[in-house]
């Protein structure tokens, strides 16, 4: 009974095996249970793979074999073609026709000289000639000495390429058993043998093949294809470059230049009040942290990180400000602290509210997330441009650059949070009676809020970062002391005042942190 089953099994796993590969089963059924038969690597020779290669790998669907040796036999093919037919000294050729022409037109310089009288500067001439033909000796010598190579770079590619045979041969049947397991599982691979694969592996080696074997081999690759572009777009486009020119990328510069221009006038009156908002954040903060004396503000955080976050955060925080303080770093450093402050409530203060939102609302996340990916993946510096055209240059346009490129964290993992939240607590607190308000203040924030919380530890860290960014607009801070050592390659300036800058985020971050750490012991 068992050997029927057995039987069975072994006569099924054969019919879809000859479901998947429609063509040759015999064959491929007999290498499948080689390969599956066999723990590490199966001597399973494939003639059809060996030999046609990325057309085989086509035909069967296997694209990742495909574009594998599609580009390592384009290699080969390269130093295949270089052997046979290139200009392997072309560079060289063409640098001993270009010292030539101005060797020529040195020794008429000298004629014309020495026809005036001027001996002198005619030796001079003739003595830059006789120069240049040395070295257009040398680059002639070493042309030939490229194409003496020919056969070597023949050989070469002729090896790599047997080497390529080979490995396709015996790699061939055991990637088309993964991809028939693949199909076993979800049936979503492709099956048997498929003429529009076969005719979409071609083309893309035509695309690709060609032009690269004229780029590498031809001594001038533009005028060997130039017939095949004549007149497209009112010139020849080139292979290496396309010719078209800086017209277009001018012509939407200018656009940009005006649309800018027009916000900016339009809108003003929206820029400025925006402006004047963020500047009475940051004289508030700096009234409190600046003019008040260092002491005396020193004293508070000490004492606020105890409260708030225990002993260690306390004695931790008071070593960092007696740095700032014995390093002369005051100052500045509570410009910084204001600046990522201020930042960070902005962030806070708005992303919470926008994750909480899009928490709720998964269309509204889809329409969001693009943005949110714009704000993180555009370069810092690139934030810099528009500020600037809208807000001008100084502290409130850095606040308004690192809110753009600090918010996007608070935002997502507030909103990871909110559908973190298991449906059945919200049900069950909604059948206690609960109000919305009720149950997003007292059961989905808290239990979002480890969450939230790691949003805002990221929104702080990545307003640290923008710092520096930010005093190339003037913001001013500790960012301007390390812009200040990097033009004067100032480096203990630069590491002193890099580590101060360290010192602030971990403060804020550590007294944020160890507050919500103590909270959450206190209600358990």
């Amino acid at each position: 009974m068992t050997s029927l089953n057995q039987q069975d099994v072994f006569n099924s796993l054969d019919q879809s095996v000859a479901t998947f590969v429609t063509t040759n089963t015999t064959y491929y059924e007999t290498e499948f249970a080689r390969i599956q038969g066999k723990i590490g690597f199966s001597r399973s020779w494939n003639t059809w793979a060996a030999i046609f290669g990325p057309f085989w790998a086509a035909s069967r669907g296997a694209w990742g074999f495909f574009w594998s040796f599609l580009v390592l036999e384009l290699f080969a093919l390269v130093q295949i073609v270089r052997g046979l037919w290139g200009e392997l000294g072309a560079d060289q050729l063409e640098r001993y026709d270009r010292l030539m022409t101005n060797i020529a037109g040195r020794e008429v310089q000298a004629a014309e000289l020495m026809a005036s009288g001027d001996q002198a500067g005619a030796d001079a001439k003739l003595n830059i000639a006789n120069n240049l033909r040395a070295a257009a000796d040398l680059a002639l010598d070493a042309a030939s000495a490229a194409n003496g190579t020919a056969t070597m770079v023949l050989l070469a590619g002729l090896a790599l390429m047997l080497m390529l045979k080979i490995c396709e041969g015996f790699t061939a049947n055991t990637v088309y058993e993964a991809q028939y397991l693949r199909w076993r599982a979800s049936h979503n691979e492709q099956v048997g043998l498929k003429v529009s694969s076969l005719v979409l592996g071609v083309l893309g080696i035509l695309a690709i093949w060609p032009l690269t074997l004229i780029r590498f081999t031809v001594g001038n690759p533009e005028e060997a294809v130039a017939w095949l572009t004549g007149g497209i777009l009112g010139t020849k486009v080139t292979i290496t470059e396309f010719p078209v020119g800086k017209e277009y990328f001018s012509a939407l510069s200018r656009i940009g230049d005006s649309g800018f221009d027009f916000l900016a006038i339009q809108f003003g009156d929206v820029f400025d009040g925006i402006t004047a908002t963020i500047r009475w954040v940051l004289d508030a903060l700096e009234i409190l942290l600046i003019q008040t004396p260092w002491p005396v503000v020193m004293f508070v955080i000490i004492v606020m990180a105890y409260r708030l976050a225990g002993p260690r955060v306390a004695i931790f925080t008071a070593a960092s400000l007696a740095y700032l303080a014995f390093m002369g770093l005051w100052e500045l450093s509570m410009i910084t602290v204001a600046l990522i402050g201020a930042g960070a409530f902005l962030c806070i203060i708005i992303g919470i509210p926008l994750g909480i939102w899009f928490g709720k609302s998964p269309r509204a996340y889809n329409i969001a997330e693009p943005i949110l990916d714009f704000m993180q993946t555009m370069p810092a510096f690139v934030y810099l441009i528009p500020i600037i055209a809208f807000f001008g240059t100084g502290k409130p346009p850095g606040v308004l650059a690192t809110l753009i490129f600090a918010m996007p964290p608070v935002i997502r993992l507030t909103a990871l949070g909110m559908r973190g939240v298991p449906e059945t607590t919200k049900e069950a607190a909604t059948a206690f009676g609960c109000s919305p308000w009720q149950l997003l203040t007292n059961v989905e924030l808290p239990l979002a809020l480890p969450s939230i919380m790691t949003g805002i530890n990221q929104t702080i860290l990545m307003s640290l970062s923008m710092v520096v960014i930010a005093s190339l607009i003037g913001a001013e801070g500790l960012g301007a002391l390390i812009l200040e050592a990097l033009q004067y390659a100032a480096k203990g300036q630069g590491l002193l005042g890099g580590l101060a800058i360290l010192l602030c985020a971990m403060v804020i971050d550590r007294i944020a942190q160890g507050a919500y750490r103590k909270s959450a012991k206190q209600h358990k």
